[in-house]
């Protein structure tokens, strides 16, 4: 399966009406299964769909680690993709604690979870060196363009990419993914970040969606330090960020940003940045 299919279609307007082809994203369930039993089916767009299994099953506690999975297979269908993990015994009795049975949106991501504690989950304190300068972060959004192809095709795609400072090899968006959901390319991102070896703390992650909690949890299940976003945090995204020690940048355009938690990773050149 590809990420885009091409349509033809009438473009209307007030000169009169004229045939387009248009590439627009596709979307298909995939079911993620441990041990033969669903977790989730989510609405994903069928690219790195390695990647976004093993990041949602980091992120959501379906895994601690990579090296708890036994085995791991892709079955594409007539009716979607099945992602099917197989996990030690014991390992899979800890999903009963996560479990869901939903269909998800592309748009929400705590869609089908069974309680209000489960919403709004205790997250870890991530600890990091991680130091950014105000014209990484002012760049960022810009850098990860360059990344973004399905998005140039469709205009409707989302994406998140890894931001490593400095300069040279190495540095810069080393790592991106896409979806037309904005919890699936971090997902996705999450899993190629934990599948290359990478090491989550060295880095921020970009994305070019608003900042709602869910986002936040999964950066912070991650051990990612910092958010920079395009657009606006949620409020309690951001008290879930300050509270789990991540650095939140949003509103990121022309060069300027809003600083909202944890600014000492961010070389300001100013006292104060509230």
């Amino acid at each position: 399966m590809t990420g885009a299919r091409s349509f033809s279609g009438l473009a209307v307007g007030r000169d009169g009406a004229r045939t387009v082809t248009r590439s627009l994203p596709q979307e298909v369930p995939v079911a993620i299964t441990f041990n033969g039993t669903t977790l989730a089916v989510m609405m994903a767009t069928p690219g790195d769909i390695v990647d976004f299994a093993h990041g949602f099953a980091l992120t959501e506690g379906a895994v601690g680690a990579l090296d708890e999975i036994e085995t791991f297979e892709i079955v594409e269908g007539p009716q979607g993709i099945e992602a099917r993990f197989w996990l030690a015994e014991a390992r899979a009795e800890v999903l009963t604690d996560r479990r869901r049975k939903m269909a998800g949106p592309v748009g929400c991501g705590l869609c089908g979870i069974d309680s209000l504690d489960a919403a709004v989950r205790d997250l870890p304190r991530v600890t990091s060196d991680l130091m950014l300068t105000q014209a990484e972060i002012a760049g960022a959004p810009d850098a990860l363009k360059t990344h973004q192809p399905l998005h140039d095709r469709t205009r409707a795609i989302h994406a998140a990419g890894f931001l490593k400072p400095g300069a040279g090899p190495g540095t810069g968006i080393v790592l991106a993914r896409e979806d037309i959901g904005r919890h699936n390319a971090l997902d996705k991102l999450i899993g190629a970040l934990a599948r290359a070896g990478e090491d989550p703390g060295a880095g921020a992650v970009v994305l070019t969606s608003r900042v709602s909690v869910e986002m936040v949890q999964k950066a912070a299940f991650a051990g990612i330090p910092a958010i920079i976003a395009a657009s606006a945090p949620t409020a309690l995204a951001l008290a879930q960020a300050d509270a789990a020690g991540l650095t939140l940048a949003a509103f990121v355009r022309d060069g300027r940003f809003d600083l909202y938690s944890h600014p000492e990773r961010v070389q300001t050149g100013e006292t104060d940045v509230a």
